[in-house]
């Protein structure tokens, strides 16, 4: 399947292909476009939108499309995954939904891929993945250890 968002990738823009190809649809072809082209090209490459306003994929209210993605999908189940929704929204947001501790974090270590001279969005999201395998991994752990809500709040 075909998906299709916006260019200039930073936190959901990597975190919702990851989620996908992850968890979704291993086959999964991404397509990074400005946004003023999104739609169009959605619907005349047969391409599924995400991360883009209006879109069921999107943000809803304080949500956002990792959120969407999830409770699309019938991802909620996995508890990892829906802290490491918390921490995404916290980096992608103003953190006000979850205040999630972790999520400033994130959003840093995002905007430093963006400084690091990728050619572009693909090559910056095959490089960020190794950062949400390793978020993936500690939201496992604090599920075992019995913290839902990460090791930073109470």
């Amino acid at each position: 399947m075909k998906w299709i968002t916006r260019s200039k990738v930073k936190v959901d823009r990597v975190a919702c292909p990851w989620l996908i190809k992850k968890f979704v649809d291993k086959d999964a072809e991404f397509i990074f476009i400005p946004a003023d082209q999104v739609m169009a090209e959605a619907e005349k490459r047969k391409a599924i939108p995400f991360d883009v306003p209006g879109v069921e994929l999107g943000h809803h209210g304080k949500e956002c499309s990792f959120e969407a993605i999830l409770k699309k999908y019938n991802l909620m189940d996995d508890p990892a995954l829906v802290l490491l929704a918390k921490i995404v929204n916290g980096a992608d947001t103003d953190n006000n939904l979850w205040n999630q501790p972790e999520g400033p974090g994130l959003e840093a270590i995002a905007d430093g891929f963006r400084h690091l001279g990728f050619k572009d969005d693909h090559e910056i999201n095959s490089a960020e993945w190794i950062v949400y395998d390793s978020l993936y991994a500690y939201c496992r752990e604090m599920i075992r250890q019995g913290k839902p809500h990460g090791a930073f709040k109470n």
